[in-house]
């Protein structure tokens, strides 16, 4: 049994490392970058544009490696060779190597997870396991199953696993996640996050709004986001949108407060869906950066009754958990490897 493990959770934007004690069964020591998996890539095709011949394995292999050593230097202990397991967008077309999706239902037990194992070589010191995604019939998602994995294991310590749910993991790309009897058996994704950025970077509404992103809300960005979600159940996005550029002009609100009111259309209209669900329990699975927005957006539908909000803390330790479990079904043989 290998001493440590190397947790990584690279998504297209953001880079996580955490390192992992295997005797004491809890994470010794972390990094965050926003070395995501879109900017390694971007390198790499200026790279081939510039006449680099650099492979794009290659140039993910070397990023990992300088990450590897910041995270060794703060721990104070030698990682070469230590196994490193990675989720997220690496598995993807833009990233190490693209990995064929596991399909749907989908035990959370991780046993069905699609991987791809890659030899330690002199130059990459490590064996790498990449984990892939899950295919619906239009739906994919790499990095969010490896968390409601950790998220359902953590779950059954508190005993609160009902045979039906939804699990809700807010982001660029939204996932509502449908669960019963410890399978997943459909998802539905919501480009909240990236729409939210394109409107108010791309669009005549950047003039309306100021983006920020401190968690803590104003009393008066409170009201404006509520403001938002309510609006969002009165007509389509299409046309509410345009309101946005009405509250300037009317000086209904500030600019920082009218890039919540944004905000809560957008989430406002995500979740409208979950009205309609037949009642089923909804866990809400979010980061700091996101979680008080998704609380308020509930209790302002009126589905704050029927959601259990998981910790943010707990929803950290979610994705390193998953892919423990993965590492552990990998060694038993059980998991379908390309």
């Amino acid at each position: 049994m290998e001493k440590y493990l190397l947790l990584c959770d690279w998504g297209n934007s953001s880079f996580r490392l955490a390192l992992y004690s295997m005797t004491e069964e809890k994470v010794v020591d972390e990094i965050q970058s926003g070395e995501g998996v879109a900017r390694v890539y971007r390198n790499w095709q200026n790279g081939q544009q510039g006449g680099n011949a650099y492979s794009k394995e290659k140039l993910f292999q070397e990023t990992l490696l300088q990450q590897v050593a910041v995270l060794s230097n703060r721990a104070t202990i030698s990682l070469a060779y230590t196994p490193i397991l990675i989720s997220g967008m690496a598995s993807s077309s833009i990233g190490i190597a693209d990995i064929p999706y596991a399909d749907i239902p989908f035990n959370l037990d991780g046993s069905q997870v699609r991987s791809r194992q890659f030899a330690a070589q002199d130059n990459f010191p490590h064996t790498l396991l990449l984990i892939s995604g899950v295919q619906g019939e239009l739906e994919v998602m790499r990095g969010e199953e490896t968390q409601l994995i950790g998220a359902w294991s953590l779950l059954a310590e508190t005993g609160n696993r009902p045979p039906e749910a939804i699990f809700v993991f807010p982001g660029t790309h939204s996932k509502h996640i449908y669960i019963k009897d410890e399978k997943l058996i459909r998802f539905s994704t919501f480009m909240t996050g990236e729409l939210y950025q394109v409107l108010g970077n791309h669009s005549i509404l950047k003039d309306s709004i100021q983006m920020g992103d401190d968690p803590e809300l104003p009393a008066g960005s409170i009201q404006a986001f509520k403001k938002g979600v309510q609006q969002s159940l009165r007509a389509g996005l299409l046309n509410t949108l345009f309101t946005v550029r009405t509250n300037q002009l009317f000086n209904r609100w500030s600019k920082p407060e009218n890039a919540l009111y944004l905000s809560g259309l957008l989430i406002g209209t995500e979740l409208q869906g979950l009205a309609d669900a037949a009642a089923q329990p909804l866990f809400l699975c979010s980061g700091k950066n996101l979680f008080g927005l998704y609380k308020i957006a509930l209790e302002e539908l009126g589905l704050a009754g029927r959601t259990n909000f998981i910790s943010t803390e707990m929803v950290a330790q979610a994705a390193m958990r998953g892919q423990k479990i993965i590492y552990t079904q990998h060694l038993k043989n059980k998991m379908p490897n390309e």
